[in-house]
């Protein structure tokens, strides 16, 4: 009988080594080497920070990268997708420096929509652009590659998928995805907050807002999409919408599209002129 068993071991083993070395190969941490030119040229975002904001924005797309894992479902993942993911997760979350998505291990990158019933990519109810997985799919969410670059191809439009499902995440960190980030806003601003999202979804409803309509789905959903034009128009979304703007100034701790050092400078000259 141990004459059977040893090479029954052995063979066991071997089977356990060979998907260990499978699941090692099957993904491949790498930092694209031209990050910075990627940046520049696909994310506006970082555009206008100044140089130690950069510096600072590129170590935080370094690190997101070397602990959530990025798998491409009939598609390849690029460089692009690469820094395109990292750069929609760091945006939000730029205003605090120790912040790292705990809730979250894999991101799936689609080639194209999906099916959220079995995240079919073929079919007719493929309508789904993004979403946070639950359940089984907990800490993975899934992407459509053509909507993540559509949301930074055009800059002059305010939505932006990657950032929209990344805000879903940080909503979520608290244990309830309700559109009340408590995460991230300080206990006085909770209930101005909650106040400002009802107005502005009744203001949605009625047809008196810029707000995309899908913004009116839920309070969960108003803060993803409000997220998204507050991050890709602050200039238009200052205008619009002032204090909802004062407001999310507060909850991400930052001021999107706002430079600081050539303010700085100009009063440095004058005062020296």
């Amino acid at each position: 009988m141990t004459a059977y068993i040893l090479p029954v071991l052995i063979f066991a083993l071997c089977i356990a080594l060979f998907f260990v070395i499978r699941k090692r190969k099957r993904y491949v941490f790498s930092i694209p080497e031209n990050l910075a030119q990627l940046l520049s040229d696909h994310v506006a975002y970082y555009r206008q920070l100044d140089a130690e904001q950069k510096t600072a924005f590129e170590k935080r797309i370094k690190e997101f990268l070397s602990y959530i894992r990025i798998h491409g479902v009939n598609t390849e993942v690029e460089d692009l997708d690469k820094v395109l993911v990292a750069g929609s997760a760091v945006i939000p979350v730029f205003g605090f420096d120790e912040w790292r998505y705990y809730n979250l291990k894999d991101v799936l990158l689609y080639g194209d929509r999906f099916n959220t019933e079995d995240f079919s990519t073929t079919g007719d109810e493929r309508h789904t652009l993004g979403m946070v997985g639950t359940g089984a799919m907990q800490r993975m969410m899934i992407l459509s590659k053509p909507a993540l670059r559509q949301g930074f191809l055009n800059e002059s439009q305010k939505d932006n998928t990657g950032i929209h499902e990344f805000v879903h995440l940080l909503d979520k960190a608290d244990g309830a995805t309700d559109g009340i980030p408590e995460a991230l806003l300080h206990q006085q601003y909770t209930i101005p907050w909650i106040k400002y999202m009802s107005e502005a979804i009744h203001q949605i409803k009625t047809g008196h807002s810029d707000i995309d309509v899908y913004g009116a789905t839920s309070h969960a959903e108003f803060f993803a999409v409000a997220a998204e034009y507050f991050f890709n128009r602050p200039d238009l979304f200052k205008i619009s919408h002032p204090e909802l703007f004062a407001l999310m100034e507060k909850i991400f701790n930052q001021q999107p599209g706002v430079p600081k050092r050539p303010v700085q400078i100009f009063l440095v000259l004058y005062l020296v002129c």
